[in-house]
Formats: structure tokens, C-alpha cells, sequence
């Protein structure tokens, strides 16, 4: 296994090193000094593969369930289980993550942390702030739980979309309305969609990346930007990765056909699509998860670490529900009561 420390060991006290998003390079936790990981544009990010099934690197690797490596610094002995990417000495704590010469090592390019740890539960707190019949004391249960930051595995694919379609729509109002069908066909091409490349990305997960993907941010993978964070590696095959993006892809190219016809209330019957110039990308992206535990049942917060959006799992005051409740049925009855009282005559 190929995995890089000394070159997240401090050059001037061989302490250990650690990504710093603020500064985007190494700081050491030891004496502080700071280095940059910033390297010219190769063009390595922006790299795509064009996708041949069959072929040896389309297919998922076979990853060992743990694997063991000697610490470099103190001697001991790390493992590194299942997918894992990057992971800390047990020992020493120094931070050990494989290179792109490791065994199923798959990813491309990434976008390293924009915030750093100090930023994300102020985004979560301004989250819960806004949670509508949130119970009192949800801030202080969910500042007790455990914040970790995560390089989660993604896919991005191009393709082109040729569809043929049956859709109808409606002519005319009232009386005279009608349904008239219609059969065409159009083009699309879609550019960097985005797909989790792992179970363990959830749909929690996902929605809070979606919304701040821009792949001009994308860098090259360097050891460097893992240290000091958990990141998973990519463990699914390409044609597994395609077809966990068919249902997003199915629900645009859906709306693209609506907006195709250009007519009211259209409703699509039948989509028959060929895909082909298929492009992929395997890709990390960053989150910081929080978990943390309410009333007995976990729960989990989503912060995007590329610019703070935040999605979670959230309980519910059932006091203020039955008064939010309360005071809905009371509106409704005095708006009823008003409008009667204007409509008489």
C-alpha cells in the first residue's frame, strides 16, 4: 500500500501536519508553521474518461476489508478498514492517507474544505435557529454531539440525451377544453451531473452538495488536503454509478420534454432516450456531519464545507405543534367568519 506521511511531517520540527481551510495548505500542530498546497493549473481536474463498459477501470475495485501500514513516525501500527481513504495513527495521532498509487485508489480531483471546524456550528446553530416548532432546548442537545469532517465520493458524468416523445396537453377552457397529444423529439446534453458514489453518501448528504457543486473549484488530489479529515473511498463500478443517476436524470429530462411542448398542463406518457458520449470523473467533495442524539433517537446535520449550506434531521416541539395548530383553526374560523359578514348583504 502507497500512503503519504512524511510528506505531511513538518519540515522544520518533523511535527505532524494538518489541512488548514483557512489558508488552503498544511499548518503543524506542533509549531505552527504553514506551507501552501496550491500547484499550477495542469488541467488534471478537469480531466474526464470517456466510459467503455467493460473495461478494466470502469469496473468497482476489490477492496481488502482492512489493511496495515507501520507508522513512519512513532512505529505503529495503523489500519486502514473498508473504503477508507484517510485515517489517523492510533498512537502519535499523525494523519496517514494514501496516495494515487495506493490499491483501489480511484479519485480524480476534489474540492478541499473552504470552512473551517470553528464555522460549521455556527451554521448549524442559525439552522436550528430558523426550524419552525423546534423544541427549546434543541441548540444545547445538538451542541453536545459529535462533529467530524468527511471527503465524501461522487460521480460526475456528461452525456448526451437523444428523446423521443408522446405528450399531451390541454386546448381551449371550460366546455370546449381537450386533451391533443403530441410526438417529437429533442437533444440534450448534460454537463458535470452530479451522483453519490457511495451508500454511505445519503440523500441528507447529497441535497446539501448539489446546490454548491461549481466544478471550476475542483483541485487535483494531493494527499495533503485529507489530513487531518475522514474520506472514503470510491467502491462502485461506473455502470452502478449510472444507474444510481437515472432517477434525477429521468425527472429532468422529463421537465425538459414539458418545457419542449411549451404548452399548458402538459403530461408526458412516454420518453424513449439514447444515451451515448458518456464522460466520467470520480471526485471527493467536502461535509461536515454532525450526529448527535434527541430523546433517544440519533439524528444528523449536514454543513456543506465548501460555503455552509445546511440540511438535517430536526425533532419537533409537540406543544407548539397543537398551538401552532390551535392558532391555524382560529384564523381559519375568523377569515370565515369576516368573509361571511362582507358577503352578506
Amino acid at each position: 500500500m502507497s500512503v503519504a506521511q512524511s510528506d505531511l511531517q513538518c519540515p522544520s520540527c518533523a511535527g505532524q501536519c494538518a489541512f488548514d481551510p483557512m489558508i488552503q495548505g498544511l499548518t503543524c500542530t506542533s509549531c505552527g508553521e504553514s506551507r501552501s498546497l496550491n500547484t499550477p493549473w495542469d488541467g488534471s481536474a478537469a480531466s474526464e474518461t470517456r466510459y467503455i463498459p467493460g473495461r478494466e477501470d470502469t469496473k468497482a475495485p476489490a477492496l481488502p476489508e482492512s489493511t496495515h501500514y507501520q507508522c513512519e513516525t512513532c512505529g505503529g501500527e495503523v489500519t486502514f478498514t473498508g473504503p477508507a481513504l484517510s485515517t489517523h495513527c492510533p498512537y502519535c495521532d499523525g494523519p496517514v492517507v494514501m496516495t494515487s498509487a495506493a490499491e483501489g485508489f480511484r479519485a480524480m480531483a476534489l474540492i478541499p474544505f473552504q470552512m473551517p471546524a470553528e464555522e460549521a456550528p455556527l451554521h448549524i446553530a442559525r439552522w436550528i435557529k430558523g426550524r419552525l416548532c423546534a423544541p427549546n432546548d434543541l441548540r444545547a442537545t445538538s451542541a453536545q454531539g459529535r462533529m467530524a469532517g468527511l471527503y465524501a465520493p461522487f460521480w460526475t458524468f456528461d452525456s448526451t440525451e437523444f428523446v423521443r416523445y408522446t405528450a399531451t396537453y390541454r386546448r381551449g377552457s371550460g366546455d370546449k377544453a381537450r386533451r391533443v397529444s403530441v410526438r417529437d423529439s429533442l437533444q440534450v446534453h448534460f454537463d458535470d451531473m452530479l451522483a453519490p458514489a457511495s451508500d454511505h453518501v445519503t440523500p441528507l448528504i447529497r441535497d446539501g452538495i448539489l446546490h454548491d457543486f461549481d466544478p471550476q473549484m475542483l483541485k487535483p488530489y494531493r494527499a495533503g488536503y485529507l489530513a487531518g479529515f475522514a474520506a472514503e473511498r470510491h467502491r462502485q463500478s461506473v455502470a452502478e454509478g449510472l444507474a444510481s443517476n437515472d432517477a434525477d436524470k429521468h425527472l429532468l429530462l422529463r421537465n425538459r420534454v414539458k418545457d419542449h411542448v411549451g404548452k399548458p398542463a402538459t403530461q408526458v406518457s412516454h420518453m424513449d432516450i439514447d444515451t451515448s458520449g458518456i464522460h466520467y470523473r470520480r471526485i471527493l467533495l467536502p461535509v461536515w456531519i454532525l450526529h448527535y442524539t434527541y430523546g433517544g433517537k440519533p439524528m444528523k446535520v449536514v454543513v456543506s464545507g465548501i460555503d455552509g449550506r445546511t440540511y438535517g434531521e430536526r425533532p419537533f416541539s409537540r406543544m407548539k405543534l397543537l398551538l401552532a395548530s390551535a392558532m391555524f383553526a382560529a384564523a381559519a374560523v375568523a377569515f370565515g367568519f369576516f368573509w361571511g359578514y362582507a358577503a352578506a348583504p
